[in-house]
């Protein structure tokens, strides 16, 4: 984590900036290969969970309204650029989302970033505007055309006690991570699925993680099964399952009637239509490229 220094405090652990309002967030961009000339340096706040991710971060009515003797930048951007006359101040045509854009500089001689400063307007908790939730900032490298270079993102929390915050964020978050690895009890050694997640790639960003949360039917879980027979078997199931996702309620009652009357004539000793079992393995073929 870092130290509560001048208003903000950056933990690493958590990938998360905590900052007082309007206080001076000096972020260092870094690039591995130099980019055209004319490229620009775009931050963006959006809503981290996925039930607010469509709707734009901006500024409480009270601190909209409050004159902070800023006149380049827009009453309502949560996000302002500090100490840079060639900040430009944008609002997309179709998402509506805001953004402060200015253009990219090279380190100055002998370093190896540059410094961007950024100040937050709002508090994450106040009324009106972000009221406590969590919000990303993303930041993009892009050409003068608008080509995409280069993109990180970070969670930013506005708080009177950065510090403080900070470290009891943290605190909370090791101790998830003890109950993760230490709390085997008998219920989840019982259970041998274990969810697919992506823990060694770098924190996915908040768009991608907003969908999974919103669809966890879909996710994807690997079952460990002991023996071939038994795994066979449980295949079955699952292939049966998979298929009647897909096929309709009136279709599958038209197949267990076909399945009823090949098991009565297997019982008059009669062998089945090779043509019907072949049309269910289409069927369950197409089921598993779905």
């Amino acid at each position: 984590g870092g130290v509560c220094l001048k208003g903000y405090s950056y933990s690493a652990d958590l990938n998360k900036l905590f900052c007082q309002l309007a206080k001076t967030c000096p972020v260092q961009m870094v690039v591995d290969v130099a980019p055209p000339q004319g490229s620009v340096i775009r931050a963006t706040a959006i809503y981290k969970k996925s039930e607010h991710v469509a709707e734009v971060v901006r500024r409480c009515p009270h601190h909209e309204r409050t004159p902070d003797g800023d006149a380049l930048a827009p009453p309502a951007h949560l996000i302002r650029m500090e100490g840079n006359s060639r900040a430009v101040y944008r609002e997309d045509d179709i998402t509506y989302r805001h953004s402060v854009v200015v253009p990219y500089e090279a380190p100055q001689l002998g370093a190896e970033w540059t410094t961007v400063l950024y100040n937050f307007m709002c508090n994450s908790s106040c009324m009106g505007g972000m009221n406590r939730r969590p919000i990303l900032t993303i930041i993009t490298l892009e050409t003068h055309e608008g080509q995409l270079l280069g993109r990180r993102s970070f969670e930013v929390r506005v708080c009177a006690c950065p510090g403080r915050d900070r470290k009891t964020e943290e605190s909370n978050f090791r101790k998830d991570q003890e109950t993760k690895t230490l709390g085997k009890t008998p219920s989840t050694t019982k259970r041998s699925m274990t969810k697919e997640s992506s823990s060694s790639t770098p924190r996915p960003e908040g768009r991608r993680k907003a969908k999974l949360s919103a669809s966890s039917d879909e996710e994807i879980y690997t079952l460990q099964v002991r023996g071939k027979e038994r795994y066979e078997m449980l295949k079955k199931i699952n292939d049966s399952l998979e298929l009647s996702d897909v096929v309709p309620p009136s279709d599958m009652d038209r197949y267990r009637q076909k399945l009823f009357t090949k098991g009565k004539k297997e019982k008059d000793g009669q062998t089945p239509e090779p043509k019907r079992s072949k049309k269910l393995m289409v069927k369950d073929e197409k089921s598993d490229s779905d």
